[in-house]
Formats: structure tokens, C-alpha cells, sequence
């Protein structure tokens, strides 16, 4: 889990930029316009698009946004057709990429994954050949100044969360499937705002990368993050908080 959490909280830090929020935004409305197709405008009755909605609120996208982001999900309005499309690759060192996709064309988004992987030295992989690494679970974050610690983990645990961690900045909840609602919602009764909630996939063992390895991973899941299509990576790398922090001082 720590290469992950230490990705996830890269990826908080950069949602916070004004200059990307634009991007953010454009990831989100997709989401919505397609949980909406798929399930319906109703958020209560479609728990991918009460889940796309959270993620609206937490990056404070405005109602109308979102509104209209449902409407083109329903056919209400005309809109984009988005189609799911899901990549399998390896980064360079031997890590893992899940890589997940909306778009409205296919071959020019192949295109792009394709030079990204290829420029920062890593792999397409056949289907199947990553996605077994991974295991879909809920994701929940709360900032340490929203509670303390011991506040945190009880409502966690007695809402069924699986694992439990406690970062520099944040807590992070990991659930099943099956639970993730209950959590989520065990944390609004109590008042308590979530920076992230939403279904991801988790890797079930990570490599340690280091060095220059640990530089071309992070740059090449920074590219592909970066693609307007790409609506998240998946990576099951462990990097030292050394490495992370000069990949960081790089990016200012």
C-alpha cells in the first residue's frame, strides 16, 4: 500500500493547482456524463455517479457543471460520446500500470498512451497480464485537521474498513467493495469531510524502484496522468520518500 499512498498524495498536492484544475474538471465531467448513461441520473439509485459526484464536490466543481454533466449522461442534452477503454503496461524496473481511459476516439487516444509509454522507456502489455496485480477496492482520505487520529479509526473500523494508515497529511481508509458506502457515509454523520472518496484499484504487492528507475516511473505515470483522455493510473511501485521528494522539487 505505501507505494500507493505515496503516488495518492502526489496526485492530492497537484488536484490543489489552479493552473491544472481545468483538466481535473474535464476528468470529472466525463465520469458523470458516463455513470450517468451507464446507470442513470439518479445519484441515490447509481453509486458510480454518487461517487463521481463526491469527487466534483471535493474538487469544488460547480452544481451547474454537474448538472449538465448528468443531462448529456441521460441524453437530456447532446453531448460526446465516451467510450471505456482500459490499458495494461510496465513502467520501466518491472512496475505494474493499470491505465483507465474515457474517450470520444479510440485510435487517437492508443496514439498518445502509446508515445507516453514509449518516450519514458516502459511496455504495453497484453490484456490480463497487470490487471490480476490490482484488486478493486474504496479509497476514503481525510485530512488529519478534520479529526484526530483515534476519531478517525474508530469510525473506520465500526463502518467495517479494511485497513487503516495513517500519513504525513491525511488518514487513508481502504474498504471492500460492499462497504464503501457504509464508511463514506459513517464519516458524514459524523460531520467529518473526506478530501477523496471513491472506487480504485489497489495493488496486492508493490516493487521498490529507486534512482533513475524511480525517476522514469514517476515521469511516465506523470505523462500518461497528464493525457486528456486518462482519467487515472494505477501503478504498484514503493519509492523512497527520497525520490519522491527530488521527482517533486523537479516538477516546481
Amino acid at each position: 500500500m505505501s507505494g500507493h499512498s505515496k503516488w495518492a498524495s502526489i496526485k492530492h498536492k497537484k488536484a490543489a493547482v489552479d493552473a491544472k484544475r481545468g483538466k481535473i474538471f474535464s476528468k470529472i465531467v466525463k465520469e458523470i456524463i458516463v455513470a450517468a448513461k451507464a446507470g442513470g441520473g439518479d445519484p441515490d439509485k447509481n453509486p458510480r455517479l454518487r461517487a463521481a459526484i463526491a469527487a466534483a464536490k471535493s474538487a469544488r466543481m460547480p452544481n451547474d457543471n454537474v448538472e449538465r454533466a448528468i443531462k448529456r449522461g441521460t441524453g437530456e442534452i447532446e453531448g460526446a460520446a465516451y467510450e471505456e477503454l482500459t490499458y495494461e503496461a510496465y513502467a520501466p524496473g518491472g512496475v505494474a500500470l493499470l491505465i483507465e481511459m474515457l474517450t470520444d476516439n479510440k485510435n487517437r487516444t492508443a496514439a498518445e498512451v502509446r508515445t507516453a509509454i514509449t518516450r519514458k522507456n516502459g511496455n504495453l502489455a497484453s490484456a490480463g497480464s497487470v490487471a490480476w496485480i490490482f484488486d478493486k477496492k474504496g479509497l476514503i482520505r481525510i485530512a488529519k485537521s478534520a479529526c484526530d487520529e483515534d476519531t478517525a479509526f474508530s469510525v473506520a473500523t465500526e463502518a467495517g474498513a479494511d485497513d487503516f494508515q495513517a500519513l504525513p497529511d491525511a488518514y487513508e481508509i481502504v474498504t471492500a467493495l460492499d462497504t464503501f458506502e457504509n464508511v463514506k457515509s459513517a464519516f458524514e454523520k459524523k460531520n467529518i469531510p473526506t478530501e477523496y472518496a471513491s472506487l480504485t484499484y489497489i495493488p496486492k504487492s508493490t516493487i521498490h524502484v529507486e534512482g533513475k528507475d524511480a525517476a522514469h516511473v514517476l515521469a511516465l505515470v506523470e505523462m500518461l496522468e497528464d493525457l486528456d483522455d486518462v482519467q487515472n493510473v494505477y501503478a504498484n511501485f514503493d519509492i523512497s520518500d527520497e525520490d519522491i521528494e527530488k521527482f517533486s522539487a523537479q516538477q516546481q
